[in-house]
Order: C-alpha cells, then structure tokens, then sequence
C-alpha cells in the first residue's frame, strides 16, 4: 500500500526528529534520538501498549516491509557517502603516529574478544550454527569500531578539533572506520559465500585491496576530474549532486561485483568526494540536507523498528547483553589507552582517547543490519548489539567531555591553535577556485603571472578564460610555471590548472563563467583604461555581473612584458581595514611565490584639516594605531614565514604618499586594496583613482 508507506515515511520522520532534537538538548547526538524512535514505536514499546495500532501502521508483510527497507537499503549508502566527505586524510597524515597505534590496539584487542564470544554463544543464538565463525567475526567487528561522526561530535563540541589530542580522536576513528568497513566488506563477502576457506578469504582480501589501490590512485583523479567537468560543463540545477550520486552508484556497484559489500565502495566514494578541490560549501550542504533530513531518520529508526527490547525480559538474555557491554567498553578502553600510551601520549591524553573511542553509535547499528540482512545475526543477537550500540554512545559524551575538561594546553599547542586561527581569518584559504580572464596583452601576460603565483601558494584550483585571438597554450603554461615552481620546491601539490578560450567579447565570456563558481578572479585585459580616465566600461561590466572578489592588473612600467619573469619589488600601502589587510595577504602570497621583496607603507595624512583639528589629533592614540596596524602586516607575514619591510609617512596625501613612494623605491609592483561602490561606473575610490593615472609602476587593485 503506497499510502501506508507515505504514514510510515511521516511518523518516523516526525518521531525522529522530535526525539533527535531533544537528545542533542541534553548534549547528546541527534542519531540516538532516531534510533530510540523508532524502538518507542516498535514491539518494544508501542507494541506492548498498544499491539493493534502497531501493527496496523507497521505490518509484518513481506512487500510492505520492503518499501521501508528500500530507503533504509539506500540510506546506508548515502550515510557512509556523507561519512567518507567528512573522512580528513589530512588530519589522518597529521597526527599519524598516536592514530595508527590508537586505533590498531583499540580494534585488535575488542575484535578478538568479540570473536572469542561468538565461539562460546549457545546456538539458539545463532541463525546459523554451522556458521558460527563468520557470526562471530561480525560480532567483533560491532564491538571493535567506533563511531566517526559521535566523536566528531563531541570533540567540535568542546573545541578540542584542533587540539592534539583532538585531532588524534578523529584520526584514529576514521581509521577506525576506513579498517572496519573494509573488515565489514570482507566478512560480508564470506557470508554470502556461506563458508570460509583459504581461497574466499584470499579473493576478498585481494579484491578489496586491489579496489581500495584503484581508488585512490587512478580512481581520484577520475572523480575530481568528473566533479570539475559536471560543475564546468552543465547549466542544470544540481548536477554535482546528481554525479556525486551515480559515483556511489557505481563504486557500490564494483564492490558488489568483486564480492565484497556495497558500503566499502559508497564509503570509498565519499573519500574521494570529499577531497574534490571543488566541493564547495553549498554542495556540501545540499547532499549533508538530504541525507540528514530524510535517510538517517528511516534507516535509524528502521533499526530500532527491527529491536524488541523484551527479550532482555529473559534473565540469561539479560545477562548476555550486558556482558556484551561490559566486554565492548573494557575491550575499546583497555586498547585505545593501551595504544595511546604507545603513541607517545600521556596518560590524561590516552584516557580522554579511551573514553572518546568507546562510543559504537550510527556504526554499530549499520553493522547489525548488515548482519541481520545477511542473515548471520539473528533477532536476539541483533537487539543486543543495538542496546550495547545505544548504552556505549549515550555514556560517551559524558566521560569525554570529562576526560577533555582535565587536559592542559601547553605552549607549543597554544603557539599552533594561535596560527590556526589567524590562518582562519585569512582571504585566500577560503578561495577554493581561482578565476583568471587574460587575453594576450602585457595586462594579460601580468595577470597570468600573478594569479598563477598566487593560486600556487594555497594550491587553488585555477580556471584560465583566454579571450580574444592569440596563443592560449602559451597563456596555460604560464600560469602552470607561475604555480608550479614554489610547489616543487616547498614539495607541495601543484594546482590543477584548466583552460578556457572565447573568442567573444570579454564581459560575456566571464560573464558565462563565473556561473560555474569561483572564489576569486584575475582580470587583465588590453582596454582597461578610458580614454577620459578610470576604467573601461568593459571592466565595469564585469565587474557589474561579479560580486564577488575582483583583482584587476594593470602592467606599467619599463619591466611591461611581465611574462620575461623580471623579479618583483612590491609596495602595499595598508591602512589598517578588511580590503588593506586582504591586498597585503595576497600581496605576500606573490612575494612568497615568486621570493621578492615587499614593502608596507602606513601613510597618516592631516592634508585638508584645519589647524585646530591638527592641534586636536592625538599624537600618542594615532602612533598606538599605526604601530598596531604594521605590527598586524609584519606579523601577517611572519606566519608566511617571509621579512618584509615597512615605511610610515607623516603629513601627506595617501595618493600622493604611495606615489612618492614608489618612485623613491623603484618598486614595480603596487597592490591596492580597494572597495567597490555598487553602481554602474567602476570606481575605487580617489586614491585608486589617482594612482592608476599617475603610477609609473605596475598595479594590482584587489577589490572586496
């Protein structure tokens, strides 16, 4: 019955958000919200109450269940995709060593005891007694592998993400995560082979290692490629997300078909998604709504639907769940301490590690259905690994938060927490995508230059739009110089650099592709100056369609063809706003790249006021002021790991005081934060003005 499944989908999309919400009001992670859900609405509560109306709206026919079961079939597929996007490789190769040790004893130590129960459980207990040993390996895999999203949860919730101690707990659940779908891959394979040989174990373990190899080799570049083409290529509403989709698809697809389960390959897709240098935010929140809002509820409460908590009304059922319990939590402490000691870290480290390792949740209860659906876990056993699943995530929290309150930040830590945050107020580390419209004029040749050298210093993914008739091969390989040369010497990722060519005019071309998304863009075309002053309305035209941030170049100067690769001497007048501080970072980003030289000037002007409000200035506040802003830039630039030098002048026009400037140092490089008024006219304000009809010298204005 449709209708009855559309109640169904409501009920326990309702109950599950009710419940998920009042659970992460009392500090505790919205899944189990669900996951009570729908045991409150299944034989274990609703079903002792009133049996009637549950069975009415839940029926134990086989076609009606399988409705339900469909979207909970595809909500473990696009949970684990969503686990694999949040999967940080990077945090991984971070904190590598404690991880890998933390996370090796903290699963070896609760998937032997795990084993060892399901040896010595009585048949009744097993679907399939002549099948014990594959049982009894599902059975120390719930118990081995901690929950990567609960932990995530807390530790975000506690600010302790960027604490080592932190980024250790995450790192060692994901591998914990990564190791136990892999397990879970494997098992299942020898499930559905329904015995347990030398040669099934071989073909699994080889076929999920030759997958995991192709993935993230040849299968990366793939998906980043896939992703980068769809986004750049179709006009559609969403056709990120529906290739994400099909990449799980099919990755799930290959995993069943070399004879391991589909999760491994959703899980792997996610990885691989995740690590796309062009999955922005919005697409990030797109899929993470869908799968939040509709999968999660059914498949969670689909999972306690399928728990009858009164079995544990049997004594000897009792007893057996609770030391399932106590062997999950005692086996996961004993080796996450145990692994964390190894590591290297302290006892209070390796206890809040413990502690924030013993959480099962959402992985526990996939596991369980798994089992369940392989018929490998039977009704009883599935209940039990759910109770231990809900009863080690709901006392996590708890002891963690705990367990984190207790630990010190010492000053090595504090000096790096520092950096990142300075880092987090940064422009350019959120510029995902880098947007470069030249033709093959010398503003051209410039800008090709400095967006390659500044895409290079974040490994920005870089778009090149080649206007007009010329060489757009030379125009690529200039921007893959400009950011390649620091990346092969600092050891970095070189950015993935594409090329565009339009022939049109260059407002439209732009025009068209700043719909495909970009953080920032580079424009330098030939007809950039009016003849009566200011910029050509080709700019203001582009500059109209894109709200973004905008830098344009103009190449002055005796060094013109900038594309000869002359060095650089940069002056970045600064003043101590947003649009100042953002010219200085990208500034420095050009001098890091191409290692020039760089020069911040601080002018404080009293042209144009009064005597009396010369007399009423304070000298001591305005000399605090200045010293604060350069001490920001120097500092600014300390973290760029560059030295760079400042000048202040006293008395005088800005206009005029960076133009002295210029010519006093020889620079051949202005950087020029400026605003940008709304309207039609292109305007920065008098002092850009001024400088781009009077500066002898090259100029970057970079725009808010």
């Amino acid at each position: 019955m449709e209708a009855l499944f559309i109640a169904q989908v409501v009920v326990l999309l309702f109950a599950g958000r009710l419940l998920g919400e009042a659970m992460q009001r009392m500090g505790q992670p919205a899944v189990m919200g669900q996951l009570l859900a729908g045991l409150l609405l299944g034989p274990s509560v609703f079903g002792v109450i009133w049996p009637e109306a549950q069975q009415a709206l839940f029926p134990a026919g086989r076609e009606q269940k399988a409705m339900l079961e469909a979207v909970s079939d595809l909500g473990i597929l696009m949970l684990l995709l969503l686990t694999g996007m949040e999967t940080d490789l990077k945090l991984v190769r971070k904190a590598r060593r404690a991880a890998i040790s933390v996370s090796a004893a903290g699963i070896a130590l609760p998937f032997a005891l795990g084993v060892t129960v399901g040896q010595f459980l009585p048949d009744s207990m097993l679907p399939r007694p002549d099948q014990r040993l594959i049982t009894s390996l599902f059975l120390g895999t719930a118990l081995s592998v901690a929950s990567v999203k609960i932990v995530a949860t807390v530790v975000r919730e506690m600010k302790f993400i960027r604490r080592k101690v932190g980024m250790t707990l995450l790192a060692s659940a994901i591998i914990d995560d990564t190791v136990g779908w892999t397990i879970i891959a494997i098992t299942s394979s020898l499930a559905l082979h329904g015995q347990l040989n030398a040669t099934i174990l071989f073909q699994s373990i080889f076929g999920t290692g030759l997958f995991l190899f192709v993935s993230f080799t040849l299968g990366r570049r793939f998906v980043f490629s896939l992703i980068r083409w769809t986004n750049d290529t179709f006009v559609s509403e969403a056709p990120v997300v529906t290739v994400i989709l099909i990449a799980m698809g099919v990755m799930a697809l290959i995993t069943y078909l070399i004879g391991v389960h589909t999760v491994l390959g959703a899980f792997v897709a996610g990885i691989l998604v995740g690590e796309s240098p062009i999955l922005t935010r919005h697409i990030d929140e797109q899929l993470r709504g869908m799968v939040v809002a509709l999968f999660m509820p059914v498949f969670f409460a689909l999972a306690g639907l399928n728990a009858d908590l009164s079995i544990l009304a049997d004594p000897r059922l009792l007893a057996l769940t609770c030391g399932l319990i106590a062997i999950a939590s005692v086996g996961k402490f004993s080796g996450a301490f145990l692994g964390g000691t190894v590591g290297g870290l302290t006892g209070r480290e390796s206890m809040a590690l413990a502690c924030g390792m013993n959480a099962r949740g959402s992985t526990e209860v996939i596991v369980a259905s798994i089992g369940l659906s392989l018929g490998v876990v039977n009704q009883d056993l599935f209940t039990m690994i759910v109770t231990m699943a809900i009863v080690t995530t709901l006392s996590m929290p708890p002891s963690l938060r705990w367990a984190l309150s207790r630990l010190p930040l010492h000053e090595e830590e504090r000096s790096r927490l520092e950096h990142e945050a300075f880092e987090a107020k940064g422009f350019l580390s959120k510029v995902e995508r880098l947007l470069v419209a030249a033709d093959d004029s010398a503003n051209g040749k410039l800008a090709v230059r400095l967006a390659g050298l500044i895409a290079g210093s974040r490994e920005i993914a870089t778009t090149v739009l080649h206007l007009g008739s010329g060489r757009p091969e030379a125009v690529l390989s200039a921007v893959t110089a400009s950011s390649s040369a620091f990346a092969k010497r600092e050891r970095r990722t070189t950015p993935h650099v594409m090329l565009r060519t339009s022939a049109v005019a260059s407002d439209s071309a732009v025009g068209r592709e700043i719909q495909r998304g970009y953080g920032l863009i580079v424009i330098g075309i030939d007809r950039t100056e009016a003849q009566q002053g200011g910029f050509n309305e080709e700019i203001a035209r582009i500059a109209a369609i894109y709200e973004g941030p905008l830098a344009v170049v103009v190449a002055r100067g005796p060094n013109l063809d900038m594309a000869r690769e002359e060095a650089l001497n940069i002056l970045v007048p600064v003043r101590g706003n947003k649009v100042s501080r953002r010219a200085a970072e990208v500034a420095l980003a050009i001098a890091k790249m191409s290692s020039s030289p760089m020069t911040a000037l601080y002018v404080l002007g009293t042209v144009g006021l009064g005597a009396a409000q010369r007399r009423l200035r304070r000298p001591t506040t305005t000399h605090h002021y200045e010293e604060a802003v350069l001490k920001d830039i120097v500092e600014l630039a300390d973290r760029e790991g560059r030295s760079i030098r400042t000048a202040l002048r006293l008395d005088v026009s800005p206009e005029d005081a960076i133009l002295r400037q210029a010519r006093l140092g020889r620079y051949n490089l202005i950087v020029l934060g400026v605003g940008r008024p709304a309207g039609d006219t292109l305007f920065f304000g008098k002092v850009a003005a001024a400088v781009l009809e009077n500066a002898d010298c090259s100029i970057l204005f970079v725009s808010s």
